[in-house]
Protein backbone atom coordinates (compact mmCIF):
# COMPACT_ATOMS: atom_id res chain seq x y z
CA UNK A 1 0.00 0.00 0.00
CA UNK A 2 3.27 2.11 -0.04
CA UNK A 3 2.48 2.79 -3.76
CA UNK A 4 -1.12 4.57 -2.63
CA UNK A 5 1.22 7.12 -0.84
CA UNK A 6 3.01 7.51 -3.98
CA UNK A 7 0.10 7.46 -6.73
CA UNK A 8 -2.38 9.16 -4.89
CA UNK A 9 -1.85 10.92 -1.87
CA UNK A 10 1.59 12.63 -2.90
CA UNK A 11 0.80 14.73 -6.02
CA UNK A 12 -1.67 16.07 -4.51
CA UNK A 13 0.75 17.50 -1.48
CA UNK A 14 3.37 17.89 -3.87
CA UNK A 15 1.32 20.91 -5.50
CA UNK A 16 0.23 22.37 -2.23
CA UNK A 17 4.26 22.41 -1.41
CA UNK A 18 4.90 23.85 -4.47
CA UNK A 19 2.62 26.94 -3.27
CA UNK A 20 4.29 26.56 0.45
CA UNK A 21 7.75 26.37 -1.09
CA UNK A 22 7.48 29.23 -3.82
CA UNK A 23 5.74 31.27 -1.42
CA UNK A 24 8.03 31.21 1.94
CA UNK A 25 10.84 31.69 -1.20
CA UNK A 26 9.64 34.83 -1.57
CA UNK A 27 8.64 33.84 -5.66
CA UNK A 28 5.22 34.57 -4.75
CA UNK A 29 3.87 37.58 -2.73
CA UNK A 30 0.38 36.86 -0.49
CA UNK A 31 -1.36 39.32 -2.45
CA UNK A 32 -0.48 36.72 -5.58
CA UNK A 33 -1.86 33.87 -3.28
CA UNK A 34 -4.99 36.17 -1.76
CA UNK A 35 -5.37 36.64 -6.05
CA UNK A 36 -5.30 32.78 -6.99
CA UNK A 37 -7.18 31.88 -3.74
CA UNK A 38 -9.89 34.61 -4.87
CA UNK A 39 -10.08 33.26 -8.76
CA UNK A 40 -10.51 29.40 -7.27
CA UNK A 41 -12.48 30.02 -4.22
CA UNK A 42 -14.86 32.52 -5.27
CA UNK A 43 -15.27 31.87 -9.06
CA UNK A 44 -13.42 28.24 -10.33
CA UNK A 45 -14.82 26.27 -8.06
CA UNK A 46 -18.56 27.57 -7.52
CA UNK A 47 -18.71 27.07 -11.38
CA UNK A 48 -17.17 23.45 -11.03
CA UNK A 49 -20.03 22.81 -8.12
CA UNK A 50 -22.29 24.43 -10.53
CA UNK A 51 -21.82 21.92 -13.68
CA UNK A 52 -20.81 19.01 -11.37
CA UNK A 53 -24.48 19.62 -9.86
CA UNK A 54 -26.05 20.28 -13.23
CA UNK A 55 -25.02 17.24 -14.43
CA UNK A 56 -25.76 14.63 -11.92
CA UNK A 57 -27.93 12.26 -11.52
CA UNK A 58 -29.87 12.99 -8.86
CA UNK A 59 -32.20 10.08 -8.62
CA UNK A 60 -28.65 7.76 -8.07
CA UNK A 61 -26.34 10.38 -6.29
CA UNK A 62 -28.54 11.21 -3.56
CA UNK A 63 -28.97 8.55 -1.61
CA UNK A 64 -30.22 9.70 1.90
CA UNK A 65 -28.01 6.73 3.62
CA UNK A 66 -24.63 8.39 2.71
CA UNK A 67 -26.25 11.94 4.04
CA UNK A 68 -27.23 10.53 6.65
CA UNK A 69 -24.30 8.71 7.77
CA UNK A 70 -21.71 11.55 6.74
CA UNK A 71 -23.37 14.63 8.34
CA UNK A 72 -24.88 12.62 11.38
CA UNK A 73 -20.78 12.16 11.90
CA UNK A 74 -20.46 15.24 11.23
CA UNK A 75 -22.72 17.35 13.62
CA UNK A 76 -21.36 14.81 16.53
CA UNK A 77 -17.78 16.16 15.53
CA UNK A 78 -19.15 19.78 15.66
CA UNK A 79 -20.47 18.85 19.44
CA UNK A 80 -17.57 17.16 20.96
CA UNK A 81 -15.46 20.06 19.33
CA UNK A 82 -17.71 22.77 21.37
CA UNK A 83 -17.71 20.49 24.25
CA UNK A 84 -14.29 19.68 24.52
CA UNK A 85 -13.27 23.93 23.98
CA UNK A 86 -15.82 24.90 26.35
CA UNK A 87 -15.49 21.90 29.32
CA UNK A 88 -12.13 20.99 28.79
CA UNK A 89 -9.93 24.22 27.52
CA UNK A 90 -12.34 26.91 29.06
CA UNK A 91 -12.63 28.73 26.25
CA UNK A 92 -16.10 31.13 25.77
CA UNK A 93 -18.95 30.16 23.88
CA UNK A 94 -17.51 32.32 20.69
CA UNK A 95 -14.66 30.67 20.87
CA UNK A 96 -15.85 27.04 21.47
CA UNK A 97 -18.31 27.31 18.55
CA UNK A 98 -15.75 28.37 16.27
CA UNK A 99 -13.37 25.91 17.24
CA UNK A 100 -16.54 23.46 16.94
CA UNK A 101 -16.84 24.59 13.41
CA UNK A 102 -12.89 23.60 12.53
CA UNK A 103 -14.05 19.84 13.47
CA UNK A 104 -17.44 20.05 11.63
CA UNK A 105 -15.54 21.52 8.00
CA UNK A 106 -13.25 18.90 6.30
CA UNK A 107 -11.65 20.02 3.33
CA UNK A 108 -14.06 18.71 1.02
CA UNK A 109 -13.27 20.25 -2.28
CA UNK A 110 -9.72 20.86 -2.51
CA UNK A 111 -8.51 17.60 -0.46
CA UNK A 112 -11.63 15.74 -0.80
CA UNK A 113 -12.28 15.62 -4.30
CA UNK A 114 -8.54 15.14 -6.14
CA UNK A 115 -7.57 12.51 -3.34
CA UNK A 116 -10.65 10.25 -4.39
CA UNK A 117 -10.43 10.95 -8.28
CA UNK A 118 -6.47 9.64 -7.82
CA UNK A 119 -7.63 6.72 -5.41
CA UNK A 120 -10.64 5.86 -7.41
CA UNK A 121 -10.86 7.47 -10.58
CA UNK A 122 -13.17 10.26 -11.54
CA UNK A 123 -15.95 7.90 -12.48
CA UNK A 124 -16.55 7.35 -8.58
CA UNK A 125 -17.20 10.81 -7.72
CA UNK A 126 -20.72 10.80 -6.94
CA UNK A 127 -21.00 10.27 -3.44
CA UNK A 128 -18.38 13.09 -3.23
CA UNK A 129 -20.62 15.85 -5.23
CA UNK A 130 -23.48 14.63 -3.51
CA UNK A 131 -21.73 15.15 0.19
CA UNK A 132 -20.20 18.68 -1.61
CA UNK A 133 -23.86 19.28 -2.43
CA UNK A 134 -24.92 20.36 1.21
CA UNK A 135 -21.73 20.87 3.08
CA UNK A 136 -21.54 24.32 2.70
CA UNK A 137 -24.85 24.89 3.76
CA UNK A 138 -25.30 22.28 6.24
CA UNK A 139 -22.14 23.15 7.76
CA UNK A 140 -22.48 27.08 7.41
CA UNK A 141 -25.70 26.36 8.23
CA UNK A 142 -25.00 24.63 11.84
CA UNK A 143 -21.86 27.24 12.71
CA UNK A 144 -23.63 30.28 11.52
CA UNK A 145 -27.18 29.42 13.98
CA UNK A 146 -24.99 28.67 16.82
CA UNK A 147 -23.23 31.48 16.96
CA UNK A 148 -25.95 33.92 16.13
CA UNK A 149 -27.80 32.61 18.79
CA UNK A 150 -25.19 32.84 21.26
CA UNK A 151 -24.37 36.37 19.68
CA UNK A 152 -27.74 37.28 19.98
CA UNK A 153 -28.55 36.39 23.36
CA UNK A 154 -31.94 38.57 23.81
CA UNK A 155 -32.01 40.71 21.34
CA UNK A 156 -35.03 38.44 20.03
CA UNK A 157 -35.33 35.61 17.04
CA UNK A 158 -35.67 38.10 14.11
CA UNK A 159 -32.90 39.30 14.27
CA UNK A 160 -30.64 35.91 15.21
CA UNK A 161 -32.50 34.19 11.42
CA UNK A 162 -31.93 37.37 9.43
CA UNK A 163 -28.38 37.07 10.32
CA UNK A 164 -27.93 33.29 9.53
CA UNK A 165 -30.10 34.03 6.52
CA UNK A 166 -27.73 37.23 5.31
CA UNK A 167 -24.58 35.03 6.40
CA UNK A 168 -25.80 32.10 4.20
CA UNK A 169 -26.93 33.41 1.15
CA UNK A 170 -23.46 35.87 0.48
CA UNK A 171 -21.37 32.51 0.11
CA UNK A 172 -20.74 32.14 -3.14
CA UNK A 173 -19.97 28.69 -2.76
CA UNK A 174 -23.66 27.91 -2.11
CA UNK A 175 -25.55 30.10 -4.69
CA UNK A 176 -23.11 27.90 -7.74
CA UNK A 177 -24.60 24.76 -5.86
CA UNK A 178 -28.31 26.28 -5.99
CA UNK A 179 -27.69 27.14 -9.49
CA UNK A 180 -26.55 23.92 -10.53
CA UNK A 181 -30.01 22.47 -8.99
CA UNK A 182 -32.09 24.89 -10.47
CA UNK A 183 -30.73 23.80 -13.83
CA UNK A 184 -30.50 20.37 -12.83
CA UNK A 185 -34.65 20.23 -11.72
CA UNK A 186 -35.74 22.48 -14.83
CA UNK A 187 -34.02 20.69 -17.74
CA UNK A 188 -32.24 23.52 -18.76
CA UNK A 189 -29.94 22.58 -21.25
CA UNK A 190 -26.39 24.54 -20.99
CA UNK A 191 -25.29 26.06 -24.72
CA UNK A 192 -21.99 24.18 -25.69
CA UNK A 193 -19.88 27.54 -26.12
CA UNK A 194 -20.88 27.96 -22.41
CA UNK A 195 -20.07 24.53 -21.34
CA UNK A 196 -16.83 24.74 -23.18
CA UNK A 197 -15.87 27.77 -21.35
CA UNK A 198 -16.93 26.04 -17.98
CA UNK A 199 -14.70 22.88 -18.86
CA UNK A 200 -11.75 25.95 -18.92
CA UNK A 201 -12.80 27.47 -15.89
CA UNK A 202 -12.83 24.50 -13.82
CA UNK A 203 -9.79 22.77 -15.35
CA UNK A 204 -7.90 25.45 -13.48
CA UNK A 205 -10.19 24.99 -10.38
CA UNK A 206 -8.56 22.40 -8.09
CA UNK A 207 -5.01 22.74 -8.94
CA UNK A 208 -5.02 26.01 -8.64
CA UNK A 209 -6.92 25.96 -5.14
CA UNK A 210 -4.40 23.59 -4.26
CA UNK A 211 -0.85 25.84 -4.73
CA UNK A 212 -2.93 28.69 -3.43
CA UNK A 213 -3.77 26.38 -0.09
CA UNK A 214 0.16 25.92 -0.15
CA UNK A 215 0.46 29.45 -0.23
CA UNK A 216 -1.79 30.62 2.24
CA UNK A 217 -0.46 28.45 4.87
CA UNK A 218 3.04 30.44 4.88
CA UNK A 219 1.04 32.74 6.66
CA UNK A 220 0.33 30.83 9.69
CA UNK A 221 2.86 29.53 11.87
CA UNK A 222 1.69 26.93 15.28
CA UNK A 223 1.53 29.02 18.33
CA UNK A 224 0.23 28.30 21.83
CA UNK A 225 -3.13 26.80 22.00
CA UNK A 226 -1.16 23.47 20.75
CA UNK A 227 -3.67 21.16 23.21
CA UNK A 228 -6.71 22.54 21.40
CA UNK A 229 -5.13 22.35 18.07
CA UNK A 230 -4.57 18.61 18.47
CA UNK A 231 -7.63 18.02 20.04
CA UNK A 232 -8.96 19.54 16.95
CA UNK A 233 -6.78 17.70 14.93
CA UNK A 234 -7.45 14.24 16.36
CA UNK A 235 -11.32 14.52 16.16
CA UNK A 236 -11.27 15.83 12.13
CA UNK A 237 -8.54 13.01 11.21
CA UNK A 238 -9.53 9.97 13.39
CA UNK A 239 -12.67 10.91 14.91
CA UNK A 240 -15.00 11.97 11.84
CA UNK A 241 -14.31 9.21 9.52
CA UNK A 242 -14.15 6.37 12.01
CA UNK A 243 -17.89 7.18 12.61
CA UNK A 244 -18.73 7.72 8.91
CA UNK A 245 -16.83 4.23 8.82
CA UNK A 246 -19.41 2.86 11.29
CA UNK A 247 -22.24 4.64 9.81
CA UNK A 248 -21.66 3.67 6.33
CA UNK A 249 -21.11 0.15 7.91
CA UNK A 250 -24.62 -0.27 9.43
CA UNK A 251 -26.38 1.02 7.05
CA UNK A 252 -24.96 -1.30 4.16
CA UNK A 253 -23.65 1.89 2.14
CA UNK A 254 -22.83 0.55 -1.45
CA UNK A 255 -19.14 0.67 -2.01
CA UNK A 256 -18.32 3.85 -3.80
CA UNK A 257 -20.81 5.92 -2.17
CA UNK A 258 -18.89 4.43 1.22
CA UNK A 259 -15.30 5.33 0.21
CA UNK A 260 -16.34 8.18 -1.03
CA UNK A 261 -18.15 9.48 2.68
CA UNK A 262 -15.45 8.12 4.64
CA UNK A 263 -12.53 9.37 2.60
CA UNK A 264 -14.35 12.88 2.55
CA UNK A 265 -14.68 12.81 6.47
CA UNK A 266 -11.00 12.13 6.81
CA UNK A 267 -9.44 14.85 5.23
CA UNK A 268 -8.18 17.80 7.24
CA UNK A 269 -10.55 21.16 8.25
CA UNK A 270 -11.10 23.35 5.28
CA UNK A 271 -9.69 26.40 5.07
CA UNK A 272 -13.27 27.68 5.80
CA UNK A 273 -12.92 27.13 9.37
CA UNK A 274 -10.08 29.63 9.37
CA UNK A 275 -12.38 31.85 7.40
CA UNK A 276 -15.65 31.35 9.78
CA UNK A 277 -13.32 31.87 12.92
CA UNK A 278 -11.80 34.80 10.96
CA UNK A 279 -15.42 36.19 9.96
CA UNK A 280 -16.25 36.39 13.72
CA UNK A 281 -12.73 37.22 15.30
CA UNK A 282 -13.07 34.07 17.21
CA UNK A 283 -10.19 31.73 17.51
CA UNK A 284 -8.53 32.64 14.82
CA UNK A 285 -5.02 30.94 15.96
CA UNK A 286 -6.49 27.45 16.60
CA UNK A 287 -7.95 27.35 13.29
CA UNK A 288 -5.14 28.37 11.35
CA UNK A 289 -2.75 26.50 13.51
CA UNK A 290 -5.37 23.29 13.08
CA UNK A 291 -5.69 23.85 9.01
CA UNK A 292 -1.78 23.72 8.57
CA UNK A 293 -1.18 21.41 10.95
CA UNK A 294 -3.93 18.49 10.17
CA UNK A 295 -3.28 18.69 6.25
CA UNK A 296 0.03 17.93 6.96
CA UNK A 297 -0.74 15.42 9.26
CA UNK A 298 -3.13 13.88 7.19
CA UNK A 299 -0.42 12.97 4.51
CA UNK A 300 -0.16 9.93 6.56
CA UNK A 301 -3.70 9.49 8.37
CA UNK A 302 -5.51 9.95 4.51
CA UNK A 303 -2.83 6.67 3.76
CA UNK A 304 -3.87 4.89 6.22
CA UNK A 305 -7.66 5.16 5.91
CA UNK A 306 -7.00 4.18 1.90
CA UNK A 307 -5.55 0.79 3.50
CA UNK A 308 -8.87 0.45 5.56
CA UNK A 309 -10.75 0.46 2.72
CA UNK A 310 -8.78 -1.40 0.19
Amino acid sequence: MFQSLIDVILPVFLVIGAGYATTQAGYFKAQHIDGIMRFTQGFAIPCLLFRAIADLDLSASFDPALLVSFYSAAFLCFLAGVCGARLIFKRDWEDAIAIGFCCLFSNSVLLGLPITERAYGAENLTGNYAIVAFHSPFCYGVGITAMEIVRNRGSGSLKTVTSVLNAMFRNVLILGIALGFIVNLTGFIIPEAVDSALSLVIRAALPGALFALGGVLVQYRPEGDLKAIFYVCTISLLLHPTLVWMFGKTVSLQQDLYRSGVLTAAMAPGFNGYIFANMYNRAKRVAASSVLIATGLSLFTVWGWLIVLD
